[in-house]
């Protein structure tokens, strides 16, 4: 069971803040665990589910391959995306990370965050993860999170 509960996405800030997730994370593709750790972070902003960040160090490195897509975070700064492959899955652009993040977030620096729809599954501690709704979000939601969530339909103009 996950720690974390009765948590609104509106009292999250606006900018984000980073705080360390004291749970176990775990990313599912391919029928292989490629990414399993203690030390994630979270990313809180209002409306949205948290964006879960793991370290590179606990991720499978051949599972990670460099994507051309790229985008720009009006807080964070601009992401570059990466291709997940594992097994005899390759998921394009369904991973990204902060290789020189403005200052304010430096700690996320080089840690990759997975969209979680795109894995096989993707879990902390012993819940598994829903997605967040919309194509471009990549938060997590677990039961302890409460929404309603930016992506939901309605929601765009957020």
């Amino acid at each position: 069971m996950s720690a974390i509960r009765g948590e609104s996405v509106w009292n999250y800030p606006r900018p984000p803040a980073v705080d360390s997730l004291h749970a176990r994370v775990r990313v599912e593709l391919g029928g292989v665990v490629i990414a399993d750790t203690r030390g994630a972070l979270r990313v809180l902003e209002t409306s949205h589910p948290p964006g879960i960040y793991v370290p590179p160090s606990d991720i499978v490195a051949e599972s990670l391959r460099p994507s051309p897509r790229s985008s720009f975070c009006e807080w964070k700064g601009s992401a570059t995306y990466w291709d997940v492959e594992s097994g005899e899955r390759c998921e394009p652009a369904a991973a990204w990370s902060y290789p020189r993040p403005v200052s304010r977030y430096a700690v996320l620096r080089d840690f990759v965050s997975f969209y979680p729809g795109r894995m096989d599954a993707c879990w902390i501690d012993d819940e598994r993860v829903e997605p967040q709704p919309g194509e471009f979000y990549g938060g997590w939601i677990t039961p302890g999170i409460e929404g309603p969530f930016k992506g939901e339909p309605g929601t765009a103009g957020w």
